[in-house]
Order: structure tokens, then sequence, then C-alpha cells
């Protein structure tokens, strides 16, 4: 019988150094791999708040655009961009009778009041912030692994800014640097859903930014697509 105990004590111990050791291993790995990302997150934020940019804004209902906008954007003190309008698309006058009018314009500014707050959602994901992956990997809601490409990384993060959200990035290893984002999110209900997705380039010097981003409000068929161009240092802007 003591035989019998004694294979069974060894054949347990076995199996817990087989287990443990690969775990122990993937868990530092992962911890590596998210620091690298974390350092690039924050020193890009630094590069990025040197400059301003211009974005195009446009939104769309069931595929048919309703406004176009222009903006300076800069970030602001709290990190969030800052966005000054520069000009807009004209916008046709409504017709009909006085009701009539009232009732467009009310939409009107219901859609515009939509596509606000999915675009605000928007910049809360595509401008990451170092403490929120750190807070996903200690909650055990971070997993990373190779994304296909030679020297990419996929990073799936459950609960980032609201909870059950998905975020899935793209990190490349060479250059130090997000290439795109994927984000399945929602407003203040989950059932009014919003998907994002970013693509991310880089600038001469290094630094990383989000090219092009298109918001899907899911239950209202609204769409912002937003397009970042003519980056310049905030010194070597005119007046």
């Amino acid at each position: 019988m003591s035989r019998i105990k004694l294979v069974v004590f060894l054949i347990s111990t076995t199996t817990i150094l087989f287990c443990v050791t690969p775990c122990a291993r993937a868990q530092a790995d992962l911890q590596q791999k998210a620091a690298q990302i974390k350092e690039a997150m924050a020193a890009n934020k630094q590069a990025l708040a040197q400059y301003t940019w211009q974005e195009q804004q446009t939104i769309a209902i069931k595929g048919e655009v309703k406004k176009q906008q222009l903006f300076q954007v800069q970030q602001g003190p709290d990190g969030k961009p800052q966005k000054t309008p520069l000009d807009s698309s004209p916008q046709a006058a409504p017709s009909g009778g006085r009701l009539k009018r009232h009732i467009v314009e009310k939409k009107k500014e219901e859609f515009q009041d939509y596509a606000e707050q999915i675009a605000a959602l928007a910049q809360s994901y595509t401008q990451p912030e170092p403490g929120r992956l750190q807070q996903a990997l200690a909650q055990g809601n971070a997993m990373i692994g190779e994304a296909g490409a030679p020297g990419e990384l996929k990073l799936v993060i459950h609960n980032y800014v609201k909870p059950n959200d998905t975020v899935t990035m793209v990190f490349n290893t060479a250059s130090k640097a997000i290439q795109s984002l994927e984000i399945n999110s929602y407003l203040n209900d989950p059932k009014d859903a919003v998907n994002i997705s970013a693509q991310f380039a880089r600038l001469p010097d290094g630094t990383n930014h989000v090219s092009s981003m298109l918001v899907n409000g899911v239950s209202k068929e609204l769409t912002v697509n937003m397009q970042n161009s003519n980056y310049q240092k905030l010194g070597n802007v005119a007046g």
C-alpha cells in the first residue's frame, strides 16, 4: 500500500512541475511583452502631444452622407483631443411647413448628438492608457499571442473601458507601435452596440498616430468616418 501511495505522490508531483513551469514561463513572457507595449504607448503619447493635425469627419446614416466637417486637433492638458472646427459642408435648409421643419431640425440634432457620443467613445479607446492595460493584466483580462506576420503581436483585452467590451490590438515589436485596433463596445446600454476600427501610421520622426477610424453605431445605422492628416509640430505652426 505504501508503494502505491509513493507512486501516486511521484506522479502527482511530476504533473504539477510540468504544469507550473510552462505556466510560469507563459506568465513571465506575457508580462515582458505587455511591459514593452506599455512603454511604447506612454512614450508615443508624449510625442503626439507635440503635434497638431487636421481631422476630416464624415457622418452618414444608412450609407448616405449627412454632414462633413474639418477640425484642427491637438491634445489637451488632460491628454484628450481638443477640436476646433475649421469649416463644414453647407446644409440644405429644410423644406415644408413649420411643423415639418421643426421635426427635421430635431432629427438633425439627435443624430448629431449621437454621432458626437460614439466619436467620443472611440477616442477613449484610440488614446491608449498604459494604466488600463496594467489593470487588465492584473485582473486576468488580457491575452497576448502572435498576430500572424513576423514581429507582430495580437493583444486581446476584455473589460478595458466598459464591462464586457473587447479590444483587439495589433502591435509591431520592431517599430514599437500599434498598427490597428478593433473594438466591440457600446454607449450606455450593451444593446446599443458600437463597433470601432482604427488604423495607425507613423510620422517621419516615428510618432505613431491614428490615420483613419470608422465608428459604427449599429442600432441607428450611423457611421462616423475620421481621416487624420497634415501633422505639424506645434512650434512650426504659422501664427
